[in-house]
């Protein structure tokens, strides 16, 4: 489908905001240290880059990704019960270069990664706009490190991958390289205009009454945090790192292609055992994140499309680890062909979250991301990338609202990286290396024998 180049749009037009957007101001308490719209909740992304780096061209190109896209420069309003997004002109984003010349070749790796997480433990709020900042830390003349970040209100991991793309290319202009130009894309401001004004594509009855069903009289599984809520700790969120072992990785893989499964149904299969048996009930609704860009026009839009999905999975009667696994699979299948913004089936499902209202209990959510598109070795113009890979753990990172993330990265080879996000001031980190550990054993003992005796 071709876009044609959107029309301006002023600054005091009003525009209705998407359901993830009112998901996240259902989230928001107010608080301006942190929350959905705090100066925590950032994506981070960073890049190796090969070749000369002129700094005011890169400003000149990151300026022209604005432009290009809304959501970099979008305000959500709530005037009372009103409710909508306003689009400011284009306007500069920052850069920024650091010297990082006295760090010696071999340690390169990991002090563009300690960048990033530096980086991502800052404070970058939703004021000024535009929403994206880049900074530059060069090695030398010929190697450095550029990382994006972005306010995750106006973006997700797709979008920074976009981002990415249209910046290098951006780039590769303005010093002279024919570079095809890029199609204009649909804005976020169209999404969320077709979600409104399209209630029956978006969330046809017959899906809304699949989750009414689904979902009557379910849960979403909880952990029992360390600390209770009414500690009122000072709020913090940390990262476990880990890579998943090399052997075990690839019979994941083994696993989903002999079962006519993703690597995500088999992950979510084990991660599905696990709760069980933590739980002890067989009835496990997991919270996990979807990308939400089902529609091939917005596959180049920046914006805020995730979407929280719940899965649930009967897991009664369940010998092996695969009878779980095709169970998993059916309820993915359901579950995906049916998607809804998760706003909706909350209306469909209103006791969904209540065990995540207890003092001592939080969500853990699950997802596998495994991004179609990411510049890793790509060259563009005079510059080639790489992305970096993150392995580090961190005490202070981009903020987690409430309880826990565990996200699976499933690299193009085969590796599989572990990323356990989870708000230390309910949590502590020997908690969650216990759960991971757990989770490994599970994945071992299901992908190695797929037919053995299963203990849930």
């Amino acid at each position: 489908m071709t876009n044609t180049k959107p029309q301006p749009v002023s600054a005091t037009e009003r525009v209705p905001v998407s359901f993830a957007q009112q998901m996240l101001c259902v989230f928001d308490a107010g608080d301006p240290d942190s929350g959905p719209f705090g100066p925590r909740h950032n994506i981070t992304w960073g890049w190796r880059i090969r070749g000369p780096v002129d700094t005011g061209t890169l400003a000149e190109a990151l300026d022209d990704v604005v432009a290009r896209h809304e959501a970099l420069r979008t305000r959500i309003v709530r005037d009372g019960d009103d409710l909508y997004q306003t689009i400011a002109p284009p306007s500069s984003a920052q850069v920024s270069e650091l010297d990082l010349s006295d760090t010696v070749p071999e340690a390169r790796d990991r002090r563009a990664e300690e960048l990033i997480i530096e980086l991502e433990g800052g404070r970058y709020g939703i004021e000024p706009l535009p929403l994206l900042r880049a900074v530059l830390g060069r090695f030398d003349e010929q190697d450095a490190v550029l990382v994006l970040i972005a306010h995750h209100a106006a973006v997700d991991g797709w979008s920074m991958q976009v981002l990415i793309g249209d910046l290098t290319a951006a780039y590769a202009r303005r010093r002279g390289h024919a570079v095809a130009d890029r199609p204009e894309p649909a804005q976020y401001r169209d999404y969320a205009v077709w979600e409104r004004e399209s209630a029956t594509e978006a969330a046809p009855p017959a899906s809304r009454a699949y989750w009414r069903d689904k979902l009557r009289g379910g849960q979403m599984v909880t952990a029992r945090m360390d600390h209770p809520r009414s500690a009122n700790l000072p709020k913090n969120t940390s990262v476990l790192r880990y890579a998943i072992d090399a052997d075990l990785a690839a019979a994941v893989a083994a696993v989903s292609k002999d079962s006519r499964s993703s690597p995500f149904m088999v992950l979510l299969a084990a991660y599905n055992v696990l709760m069980a048996r933590r739980s002890g009930t067989g009835d496990i609704v997991v919270p996990t994140i979807g990308a939400n860009r089902k529609q091939t026009r917005f596959q180049d839009t920046v914006g805020n499309f995730t979407n929280f999905i719940p899965l649930r999975t009967d897991l009664t009667g369940c010998a092996t680890f695969r009878d779980v696994l095709d169970r998993t699979r059916l309820t993915c299948i359901e579950a995906y062909t049916r998607e809804i913004p998760f706003f909706l089936v909350l209306g469909e499902a209103p006791e969904l979250m209540a065990g995540a209202a207890a003092d001592d209990q939080a969500l853990i959510a699950f997802q596998v991301l495994q991004l179609p598109f990411v510049l890793d070795g790509d060259a563009v113009g005079d510059l080639e990338l790489r992305n970096i890979p993150r392995r580090l753990s961190q005490e202070r990172a981009t903020e987690i609202p409430d309880g826990a993330l565990w996200q699976l990265d499933v690299a193009p080879s085969g590796e599989i990286n572990a990323y356990l996000g989870f708000n230390s001031h309910k949590f502590t980190e020997i908690t969650m290396r216990t759960l991971a550990d757990e989770f490994s054993q599970v994945l071992k003992d299901g992908v190695l024998d797929q037919h053995a005796p299963l203990r849930i």
